[in-house]
């Protein structure tokens, strides 16, 4: 049930899964994943766009769910980290997060992983610079960035190894504000 002022239901697809929400349109995104759908993946960091906590995937591409009113990704696909891959069958990032034990605190690792994801859909082999700058925007303030591009490129390795398409590298995806 909607904690939300009864709206027209807005329907998003998160996760592979539709919903059909009484929520304003101007609601953030990470409220409505937080707070209606109970995802927790995203984080409240800033509210700003600026730490990368609340990255989420948007058609694929990633996005900062704090700034995006729900509204603009109605009949879009969202995902999450909790979409991403399960405990059971990770995802290879995140698997590769887990080898390189690349988390201390764990809050920025939601948006650490999202943003590698999308990195790696671009650019499936990307360099360390590659890395570097396309997490540039993620804050992490336990000092674990060592093992956080280590655990990303471990990722481009596993999803190799699996034989995932690979597309020609392209510019490095950024957080779009959609």
């Amino acid at each position: 049930m909607s904690k939300h002022a009864a709206a027209a239901p807005l329907v998003l697809e998160v996760n592979g899964t539709t919903h059909a929400l009484a929520v304003p349109p101007e609601a953030s995104l990470l409220t409505v994943l937080r707070n209606d759908l109970g995802l927790n993946g995203p984080k409240y960091g800033c509210g700003l766009g600026q730490c990368g906590a609340c990255t989420v995937l948007v058609d694929g591409v990633a996005a900062r769910a704090c700034v995006i009113p729900v509204g603009g990704v109605a009949g879009r696909t969202v995902t999450t980290l909790e979409g991403l891959g399960s405990r059971e069958r990770p995802h290879p990032v995140q698997q590769a997060f887990v080898d390189a034990q690349a988390a201390q605190c764990g809050y920025c690792l939601n948006g650490m992983i999202m943003m590698a994801a999308a990195l790696l859909a671009e650019c499936p082999r990307p360099s360390e610079a590659d890395v570097r700058r396309a997490l540039s925007g993620n804050l992490c303030r336990c000092g674990t960035h060592v093992e956080i591009v280590d655990a990303v490129l471990r990722a481009a390795g596993l999803l190799a190894a699996a034989g995932s398409e690979t597309a020609p590298a392209s510019a490095i995806p950024q957080p779009a504000e959609t």
